[in-house]
């Protein structure tokens, strides 16, 4: 991938970090809002229901504004013609270029997962497949207390109110990680040396 690929990527990951990070509050605000009102409306209503509903809203306004704008345009006796044709008229085509490109991002992505599941599953590494083994069985216990909807909203609300948290505590925080990572690392290496065949990464 050339650097003309790598920078409409680099551009959307800048984009979503200044949301997260609240560069522009009322751009966040707005995304937040809208993101966590759907996710909500989703846990009372069906997709199709809120889908149908939005898209009922979005005409009736374009509707409303198409005869009033006539209505006034008549009784002005003014020619403005068709007060949507600026986007009427605009291009929303996707080229065949950035579909290709952001397929072979998307294809990228799969092919490392892929790779990554076949080795934790074979067991490459002993001590990554037990990690992975652990974390798998996290997931029952969080599987058991939420469902996928409800951890979409808390992963939203995390994903907004995490970076501006750090921010404002990255001392305290960063402190706290290299202790737990230190303790971590520390179980591993027990670990390590007392599973057979159980071979110590280098740093």
């Amino acid at each position: 991938m050339d650097l003309a690929d790598q920078q409409p990527s680099a551009d959307w990951k800048h984009t979503v970090l200044q949301l997260l990070r609240w560069r522009d509050v009322r751009s966040s605000a707005l995304v937040f809002g809208s993101s966590l009102f759907i996710l909500l409306s989703l846990t009372c209503y069906s997709i199709i229901s809120i889908l149908s509903y939005s898209a009922l809203a979005l005409l009736s306004g374009t509707v409303s504004f198409r005869v009033y704008r006539g209505v006034l345009q008549a009784i002005q006796k003014s020619d403005e013609g068709h007060p949507f044709r600026c986007v009427l008229e605009k291009d929303l085509a996707l080229s065949s270029e950035a579909v290709q490109r952001h397929s072979d991002v998307v294809l990228s992505r799969i092919n490392g997962a892929l790779k990554e599941l076949r080795r934790l599953f074979l067991v490459e590494d002993l001590v990554d497949s037990l990690k992975f083994g652990v974390l798998l069985w996290v997931f029952t216990y969080v599987g058991s207390w939420f469902n996928g909807l409800t951890l979409l909203i808390l992963g939203l609300i995390g994903a907004f109110s995490g970076p501006i948290t750090y921010e404002k505590h990255q001392t305290q925080i960063d402190q706290f990680i290299s202790s737990v990572n230190s303790q971590v690392k520390g179980v591993l290496g027990k670990i390590q040396e007392k599973l057979p065949g159980a071979k110590k990464k280098p740093e």
